[in-house]
């Protein structure tokens, strides 16, 4: 696994998306088994994993940050809302979104499978875009600590470097 790859999305509107960028990691070990990708997570502070996949219309999360960790399958996913990029994923990837990046399954294998937890185990809000709550998400945003730990390689790892300088 080489670094990851950053995405700066910019507000979409009814989408709000983050300062702070995606980070999207290509072949991570220990995605193997939903089990094993929860002790990954969990091992470097995030918590309260959940096993499904991901949703397919446009969403986001105003009161937690939130990794997607594929265990099985693949998926096209657009972030950023309706006008966003296009991301592919594959068994062994992983999505670290920040607070308020839209985010929506396009299309998927029969197989996916997705591991999510959130750091220091909070947890999210479903939001969809109404902008009567626009207000109310940005104040949530604004509210979210930055984590102390990459989900992946805990506190050394990428994601606290990135968001560091992104907030």
């Amino acid at each position: 696994m080489t670094g990851p790859e950053l995405l700066h999305l910019r507000d979409a509107g009814a989408i709000p998306n983050s300062g702070l960028p995606v980070l999207v990691s290509h072949g991570v070990a220990g995605l193997e088994t939903t089990g094993s990708c929860a002790e990954l997570f969990a091992r470097n502070g995030w918590l309260g994993s959940w096993v499904n996949g991901i949703y397919p219309f446009q969403h986001f999360h105003s009161t937690a940050h939130e990794v997607l960790g594929i265990v099985a399958g693949a998926a096209s996913v657009q972030l950023g809302g309706p006008d966003g990029p296009v991301v592919e994923v594959v068994a062994g990837d992983v999505l670290v979104l920040p607070a308020g990046t839209g985010h929506c399954n396009l299309g998927q294998t029969p197989d996916l499978t997705v591991v999510g937890p959130y750091p220091d185990g909070m947890w999210c809000d479903l939001r969809r875009g109404d902008p009567a709550e626009r207000e109310e998400v940005l104040a949530n945003i604004a509210a979210i600590p930055l984590p102390s730990t990459d989900p992946i390689s805990g506190a050394a790892g990428p994601l606290t470097e990135a968001w560091t300088a992104g907030s």
